[in-house]
């Protein structure tokens, strides 16, 4: 881990394989679709000769479930089905020709179609939900999200990204037409990220998992044999299809890598402006704002620190709000009230605590301290004297000091009960002059 951690080329290396991943991801999410439906229609060919122009998917959105609800499932429900399933049909081909009889083809085909779309649909959540994970990480262009539950968290659905599928989708069914050459892109897609998603599990074993060395080596050499067969065994139709996945990969891969750089160069300019200490007291302390009765929350990404947005708004706008709040920007899956709430609790929890830190801190700094027998003598004899009168001293700052606490968060209150305001700085990344 110290050693992945310090390589900047292993790092790059990881981050390339998880955007490789991703993108093969989100490509799926545009050929899943195609296949699917048209593997289900396809079937009309048996039914009527005058369709001359032609597989089956199981996905689910394992984001939007717990990982105990997902080892219940799978265990007892899907694994156990998919075996009977295959069993069966495996059964019913060896003493069939056909698969279906004249009387239950119509059936069998609505169910087919209605298989393909409920495919298409579980796939093209998933990609909606590994976008908005991307794009909280800084590696995918800002785009509107859409929660679409408010009891059940992870549920989103992305317009863009939806339409942007759309027609993802009908260029490829356009273009190839039948599910020969979409089943090679396809076939392709799965390896790759079954492959990666073994690579990355044998990185959890050993780092975080902390198992021994011997169990890891065998999971690679079982593994790594069947998953190196199937890679073989699909890359020789690259040149049949199979080319429209990785191409797909390129597209995402340069598009998120690009963004990627842009955040990182973002926040890096964000580090290097933040306002310090002395221009914040600086602007608090001028006369020339009027002060509005409200709570405003400053977004940016930095972790840290006044970030420049708020210097670029006290230059422009000759008002500040009572209550100032500076927010980090991460991905939290709560709608915007309760995180005002929360917020605005912790905040007062914040101001009292700090008032009880300092006053433990004073205490300290009066009765600790390294000295010579000679000097603490001096300070005992001091410290007899005046018992009484900093008994008396302590007493009347602690209810000074509760009174300024109290103060404080009716302050607080006061302005969330105004009004809450959010502001967001729009950053624009442009190539320097000695660049150019």
């Amino acid at each position: 881990m110290s050693k992945l951690e310090k390589s900047n080329f292993a790092k790059s290396l990881l981050l390339f394989a998880t955007m490789l991943g991703t993108s093969m991801v989100i490509g799926d999410g545009v050929l899943t679709p195609c296949i699917s439906v048209l593997s289900a229609v396809g079937g009309l060919q048996e039914a009527t000769s005058k369709i001359t122009d032609g597989c089956e998917a199981l996905f689910a959105d394992l984001g939007h479930f717990t990982v105990r609800s997902i080892q219940i499932s799978m265990c007892c429900l899907t694994y156990p089905a998919i075996v009977l399933a295959y069993t069966g049909q495996a059964a019913f081909l060896r003493k069939n020709n056909e698969l279906v009889g004249e009387a239950m083809y119509w059936p069998m085909f609505v169910v087919a179609v209605l298989a393909a779309i409920i495919a298409s649909q579980a796939i093209i959540s998933a990609t909606f939900s590994i976008i908005q994970q991307s794009l909280s990480l800084g590696c995918f262009p800002h785009v509107k999200i859409v929660y679409t539950s408010a009891k059940y968290e992870g549920q989103v659905y992305i317009p863009e990204i939806n339409y942007l599928l759309m027609l993802a989708c009908v260029g490829v069914t356009l273009g190839f037409r039948t599910t020969a050459k979409i089943g090679n892109a396809y076939g392709i897609a799965v390896v790759f990220v079954m492959t990666l998603t073994s690579s990355f599990l044998v990185l959890i074993m050993i780092m975080i998992w902390k198992i021994h060395i011997i169990f890891a080596i065998s999971y690679i050499v079982i593994i790594g044999a069947l998953e190196l067969l199937i890679i073989t065994s699909v890359l020789y139709k690259f040149d049949q299809g199979g080319y429209l996945s990785l191409v797909f990969a390129a597209v995402l891969i340069t598009i998120m890598f690009v963004w990627n750089n842009v955040f990182r160069w973002k926040y890096y300019y964000e580090l290097e402006q933040k306002v310090s200490s002395n221009k914040l007291k600086e602007i608090l302390d001028d006369t020339k704002f009027c002060r509005i009765p409200r709570l405003a929350l400053f977004y940016s990404e930095l972790v840290h620190g006044i970030p420049p947005i708020f210097k670029c708004y006290a230059a422009n706008v000759p008002a500040l709000h009572s209550v100032l709040i500076f927010v980090s920007i991460k991905t939290l899956p709560i709608s915007k009230e309760p995180f005002e709430k929360i917020l605005v609790e912790r905040l007062k929890e914040f101001i009292s605590d700090d008032f009880w830190l300092s006053q433990r801190m004073l205490n300290n700094g009066e009765e600790g301290g390294e000295v010579n027998d000679e000097m603490k003598q001096v300070e005992e004899i001091k410290e007899e004297e005046a018992l009484s009168d900093n008994e008396d001293v302590k007493e009347v700052e602690e209810v000074k000091g509760q009174e300024v606490v109290k103060r404080e968060i009716g302050e607080v209150d006061k302005a969330w009960n105004s009004e809450v305001v959010h502001l967001i700085g729009e950053g624009e990344v442009v190539v320097a002059k000695e660049l150019v």
